[in-house]
């Protein structure tokens, strides 16, 4: 008899986490799973890619009102959604008028402890083998499931963002086992966490390179990413927030104008920080050079058509995008945030460059110059296969 899993996440729209639910999903094997999929919201343009074998379960609409602004929650009629989260909202300024943080990612979890009780059970699917929170607050799988043994994941490196640990120990002790995506987030994970340490094992985002490569073949970009003589072609994909630090990128772009490198620079994603990014182009005169193009359902061919792969990150738990540009031969430049070690190995499948504008414009221009070091780079991502669909074996451990 098949094993049952359950799997939630918030939405598919473009992000790591989601492209790296989608391999985990394609990866799986159905002859021994039956899969139930349940999808917050059901939005995002990655939900066209959920495999097939998986039976996607109905939207409920008080779960997918959760990250939706609150007059429109307060229009279609979820008034205890929307009293619960003012209600986090309040006990989350007391906190964080207390140990004075500007930026927390707290909120999260005051959210989900306010909003949860009043979502309706999911104990109406029946009884699973595995339950799976994908994406944190877990406080969801934790309550109104029903499961044998439920898994939670974490795709951030604590050491790098403020949370209140108090506040998420007693939803993390619950959950039967946690699934860091490197070695270290396990260990940032410890760090602030130390009495889970049995808990916690590495599940790496599983990536299928044919996967990628197929999807790199399936449409010509040439237009919007036209290829001009001597100039080289620089492309980054991700959500446009504080983390990914695509902010920096004008001032970058004009560092190297400055040295006299010949380039563009092709930005991919979405965000709150779109605008920003391109007031800063226009404020540091590099308007053709650093180029937003936009939320794309499939970034591979974009990808596919750059010559270096660029992620000025400010933190990672492991970039998805850069393990894809890797699948697809590029040459990558990332900035040397605090897991960047465990992201690439330096000088030898990409290259790692301070994180400060400066530094990251200069290690930039070094390597974009050196032509004999990223075609070492390029044959060796060519000799070695980076993916690791067996990853999917440690469900069944």
């Amino acid at each position: 008899m098949k094993k049952r899993l359950f799997v939630t996440i918030q939405y598919l729209e473009i992000g790591g986490a989601e492209r790296s639910l989608l391999g985990m999903l394609n990866a799986i094997d159905y002859s021994q799973w039956d899969v139930d999929l349940f999808v917050y919201e059901h939005r995002g343009e990655f939900m066209q890619f959920i495999p097939k074998e998986v039976h996607l379960l109905p939207e409920i609409s008080a779960y997918a009102a959760i990250n939706r602004p609150m007059t429109t929650i307060l229009r279609q009629g979820h008034l205890q959604v929307l009293l619960a989260r003012l209600l986090a909202k309040i006990q989350f300024a007391r906190y964080r008028k207390n140990i004075k943080v500007k930026d927390s990612y707290a909120i999260f979890q005051y959210v989900a402890d306010c909003v949860t009780p009043v979502l309706p059970s999911l104990k109406k699917f029946g009884k699973y083998d595995v339950a799976i929170s994908y994406l944190t607050p877990h406080n969801i799988v934790r309550d109104k499931v029903l499961a044998d043994k439920k898994y939670a994941w974490i795709h951030t490196d604590y050491n790098t963002v403020a949370v209140n640990t108090q506040k998420e120990l007693p939803v993390w002790s619950s959950y039967d086992r946690i699934m860091a995506v490197s070695e270290d987030v396990r260990t940032s994970f410890i760090t602030s966490f130390p009495s889970l340490a049995d808990k916690v094992c590495v599940f790496e985002n599983i990536l299928s390179p044919a996967f990628v490569r197929e999807q790199a073949q399936l449409e010509d970009v040439s237009s919007e990413m036209p290829r001009h003589e001597g100039e080289l072609i620089f492309c980054s994909v991700g959500r446009f927030t504080y983390q990914k630090n695509f902010e920096s990128a004008p001032q970058i772009c004009r560092l190297l104008k400055e040295k006299g490198l010949r380039f563009r620079w092709y930005l991919i994603g979405y965000g709150p920080d779109e605008a920003l990014i391109k007031e800063n182009a226009a404020k540091e005169g590099v308007e053709d050079l650093c180029i937003v193009l936009g939320k794309k359902s499939n970034p591979y061919p974009y990808m596919a058509a750059c010559d270096i792969y660029l992620q000025p990150s400010r933190y990672e738990g492991k970039a998805v995008t850069v393990r894809e540009a890797q699948m697809l031969y590029k040459p990558v430049v990332i900035s040397r945030f605090p897991t960047s070690a465990a992201q690439v190995e330096e000088n030898i499948d990409g290259v790692i460059v301070p994180l400060d504008n400066e530094g990251f414009a200069e290690g930039l221009f070094l390597f974009a110059k050196d032509e004999k070091k990223r075609a070492e780079i390029a044959d060796y991502l060519q000799q070695h296969d980076f993916g690791n669909e067996k990853e999917i074996e440690k469900l069944s451990d």
